[in-house]
């Protein structure tokens, strides 16, 4: 049975943006996105995993949490409507546009060690998603503790009937676009990541925009 996805599109103008950024393949980016102020994630040239995590920006121990999100709303995958939900159960941000459909928070983020199990030995020394976490959330007085669930956008992690998570082609496409507005002033910390072994990319980890519009006035 073929699987149809919703997909809803912004209205925002990328030219009333107060930030407008490219973050290369394998590198970080922080940013406090203010409470009703929307960040957009451009897929620029399709299937690329950005890799994620959120914290209440003046309160970092109130961070994401997969399982409360999964559990209170009901399904595995995130897109338009989705909540991103703490611990305690606060919401942090909505998902208010997403033109892909789908994005993965089962699958985690890639580390050198997880590199290893499912590349083998001579991937070890391979630059990995958690390193570059782990320099974002220093600049924030963070830890490597502090690092936890994060969200894949653009990855397409499906679940099999025997509860098996499959690394599957992506749904992406050049141009498609994740929108998310900040219920509470929230940290977002990125990883683009720099993954070549997964096949899901191509083997071509690529380059993404990001977009932050303020608040509406009034």
């Amino acid at each position: 049975m073929t699987e149809t996805l919703t997909t809803v599109a912004s209205s925002l103008h990328p030219a009333d943006a107060a930030l407008d950024v490219v973050v290369q393949a394998g590198d970080g980016w922080s940013h406090v996105v203010p409470a009703g102020g929307t960040l957009r994630i451009v897929d620029l040239e399709g299937n690329q995993a950005v890799d994620t995590l959120f914290y209440d920006a003046h309160d970092h121990a109130e961070r994401y949490s997969a399982q409360d999100t999964i559990r209170e709303q009901g399904s595995i995958y995130l897109t338009t409507g989705s909540r991103l939900l703490t611990g305690s159960g606060r919401t942090l941000m909505e998902v208010v546009a997403d033109t892909c459909g789908r994005h993965d928070t089962l699958g985690g983020a890639c580390a050198q060690e997880s590199n290893v199990v499912r590349y083998g030995e001579h991937t070890r020394h391979m630059h990995a998603c958690r390193q570059t976490f782990l320099a974002e959330v220093l600049k924030h007085g963070m830890t490597k503790r502090d690092i936890t669930h994060n969200v894949n956008f653009f990855m397409n992690v499906p679940v099999t009937p025997e509860g098996r998570l499959t690394f599957e082609d992506g749904l992406s496409a050049p141009g498609k676009y994740v929108e998310l507005r900040a219920v509470v002033d929230t940290l977002v910390v990125i990883s683009n990541c720099p993954q070549l072994n997964n096949p899901c990319n191509a083997y071509d980890p690529t380059p993404v925009q990001l977009l932050v519009w303020d608040a509406p006035e009034g």
